[in-house]
C-alpha cells in the first residue's frame, strides 16, 4: 500500500510539497525529506519526498497498470484530457512562473515565458494524438493484405533537468500520453515543485490515476530503478553529455528506447555583410538566456576580422547593461546560477583564458550565486572555455578570417546541438547550413524552437528528438500485419 499524506488528497499548486504516485499524494515510505532553497535568496522554499527505489518501482508499476485502459482510449479522447490540461496550464500561468521563479531564480519574464512555452507542447500534442496514422503498402506477395501502424510502447520514465523545469517535462509528457503511453516522471532535486504543480493540474483534468506519475527524490536510485526495470520501455532524458551515455549503458540490459537530448556548444557566425547592431543584440540574446544556463547558448562566437574589434566594443557595451539580480525584481536580465560548483566553472573558464591570452573586456565579478556576465575576445582553441560548455554568462569571442576557417573551427567538437548564422549572403547560407555539423541552425535570427519542430542534435549532444510529429513517433513502435484473403 501507499501510504498517503495525512489529510492531504490533492494538491495546491503554490507549493506542492508531495509526490504524486497513482493518483495519490504520498510522502517517502522513510518519512524523509529533501529541501529546496531559493538559489537568489538562500532561503528554504520548503521540501518533498526523498524517494529511492522502492517507490519508484511502485510508480512504474502504476503506470503499467494503468497503461492498457490509457492506450485504449480513443484518441481524440486521450486529446480532450490533454486539452484540458493545457487550458489549466495556461490559467495558471502566473502562479507557475512565479513558483517557477523561486525555485529555478531566472526572471519572472522569462518564467512567463517558458510556461507559455510549455504549454504549446500540451496542445501540439493533444492535437498530434489523432494524426497518428499508418501505412498500407502496396503487397508484394499474391492475395495479401499489408498494414503498418504505430503503437505506444509503454511506460516512459521522463528525467527532466533544473533550468527548464516546467517546459522539459510538458515537452516529453505530453508527446508520450498523446501516444498512449503512461509516464513516470522524475524532475530535478533542485526544481521539483514546477512539476509537482503540473501533476496537480494533470489530476484537475482528470488524466487517470497511474497515467502521470512524479517521483521525487535520490536520482541515483531512482534513475537507476527506471533504467533496470523491464516495465519501462522509453526514457526520455535532458541533461549533461556524461550522465545521458550513463543511463544509455544503464538501458541497455532491458533493451528500451532512448531520448536524449544532451550538451551544446553553439558557435555563433558573424560575417561582414550582416547588419552589426542585429548580430550583437542577437549574441547578447542567444548567449545570456536563461544567465547563460541553456544547452542552445552561444559558446562560441565567431566574429570576421573585418568588423571583429567593433563588434567586440558593441557587444561588450550591450552587456555592461544587462542588469543581474533576483528574478523578482524589476527590469533584471540574468538570475543566479543553480550551484556553487556552476559558479566555480565560469570563474575558471575566466582565468584560463585570460592567462593564456584572452581579454577580459568586463569584470565577470561573482557574489554568491550570482556572475556578472563576463566577455572573453580572442578565445583561442588553447583555452577550456572553446573546447567546454560553460553553462553560465561568459561570452567567448574568436576573430576568423574565412568560410573554411570558420566551418572547420565551428566542427571542431564533440557537440553538435545547435548553430547561428549571420549573413545576407543567400549562396553562402546554403553552403554553411549544408556545412555546420548541428541537429539545428538558426539563420539571421536566435528564437528557432517551438512545438512544430523537431528539437535535438547529432553526434554527443543527443539521440532522437522532440517536438514536432518526430516527438511522438519517439514513443511509438511500428506493428506490420501481413493478412491472407481468398481470392475470388
Amino acid at each position: 500500500m501507499l501510504p498517503e499524506a495525512a489529510g492531504r488528497h490533492a494538491a495546491s499548486i503554490e507549493l506542492p510539497e508531495n509526490a504524486y504516485i497513482a493518483g495519490r499524494w504520498i510522502e517517502a515510505d522513510s518519512g524523509a525529506r529533501v529541501e529546496v532553497f531559493n538559489p537568489s535568496t538562500g532561503a528554504l522554499i520548503g521540501s518533498v519526498p526523498d524517494m529511492g527505489a522502492a517507490e519508484a518501482r511502485r510508480a512504474i508499476e502504476a503506470a503499467a497498470g494503468a497503461f492498457p485502459r490509457w492506450r485504449g482510449l480513443l484518441p481524440q479522447m486521450r486529446a480532450a484530457l490533454l486539452k484540458r490540461w493545457h487550458d489549466l496550464i495556461v490559467a495558471e500561468r502566473e502562479t507557475l512562473a512565479r513558483l517557477m521563479t523561486r525555485e529555478q531564480g531566472k526572471p519572472l519574464r522569462e518564467a512567463r515565458g517558458e510556461i507559455d512555452y510549455g504549454a504549446s507542447f500540451v496542445e501540439w500534442f493533444a492535437e498530434e494524438a489523432k494524426r497518428l496514422d499508418g501505412e498500407s503498402p502496396l503487397s508484394h506477395l499474391p492475395s495479401r493484405r499489408m498494414t503498418v501502424r504505430r503503437e505506444p510502447v509503454g511506460v516512459v520514465a521522463c528525467v527532466t533537468p533544473w533550468n527548464f523545469p516546467s517546459a522539459m517535462l510538458t515537452r516529453k509528457a505530453a508527446a508520450a500520453l498523446a501516444a498512449g503511453c503512461t509516464v513516470v516522471a522524475r524532475p530535478a532535486s533542485e526544481t521539483p515543485f514546477s512539476a509537482l504543480a503540473l501533476a496537480a493540474l494533470a489530476e484537475q483534468a482528470g488524466i487517470p490515476a497511474g497515467v502521470f506519475n512524479v517521483v521525487t527524490g535520490d536520482p541515483e536510485t531512482i534513475v537507476g530503478e527506471f533504467c533496470a526495470n523491464p516495465l519501462v520501455r522509453a526514457i526520455s532524458f535532458t541533461g549533461s553529455t556524461e550522465i545521458g551515455k550513463a543511463l544509455i549503458e544503464q538501458s541497455a540490459g532491458t533493451v528500451k528506447r532512448v531520448t536524449m537530448e544532451l550538451g551544446g556548444h553553439a558557435p555563433f557566425i558573424v560575417f561582414p555583410d550582416t547588419d552589426l547592431d542585429e548580430a550583437v543584440a542577437a549574441a547578447v540574446d542567444a548567449k545570456f538566456q536563461t544567465t547563460g544556463q541553456d544547452c542552445l547558448a552561444a559558446n562560441r562566437i565567431y566574429v570576421h576580422e573585418a568588423i571583429y574589434e567593433d563588434f567586440v566594443a558593441r557587444f561588450t557595451a550591450a552587456v555592461r547593461r544587462l542588469k543581474v539580480g533576483d528574478g523578482f525584481d524589476e527590469g533584471v536580465d540574468l538570475g543566479p546560477l543553480m550551484h556553487e560548483r556552476a559558479v566555480a566553472k565560469c570563474l575558471h573558464h575566466v582565468r584560463d583564458a585570460v592567462t593564456k591570452g584572452a581579454r577580459l573586456t568586463t569584470a565577470g565579478a561573482a557574489r554568491r550565486l550570482f556572475v556578472e556576465p563576463a566577455v572573453l575576445a580572442d578565445v583561442t582553441p588553447a583555452m577550456a572555455i572553446f573546447h567546454e560548455e560553460t553553462f553560465g554568462p561568459v561570452a567567448a569571442l574568436i576573430r576568423f578570417s574565412s568560410e573554411a576557417e570558420v566551418v572547420a573551427s565551428a566542427n571542431d567538437s564533440r557537440y553538435g546541438l545547435a548553430a547561428y548564422l549571420f549573413t545576407r549572403d543567400h549562396d553562402r547560407i546554403c553552403r554553411l547550413t549544408d556545412a555546420l555539423e548541428t541537429g539545428m541552425i538558426a539563420v539571421n535570427c536566435v528564437q528557432m524552437t517551438g512545438y512544430p519542430v523537431p528539437f535535438g542534435g547529432v553526434r554527443e549532444s543527443g539521440l532522437g528528438r522532440e517536438g514536432g510529429r518526430h516527438g511522438i513517433e519517439e514513443f511509438t513502435h511500428l506493428k506490420y500485419v501481413c493478412a491472407a484473403f481468398r481470392a475470388a
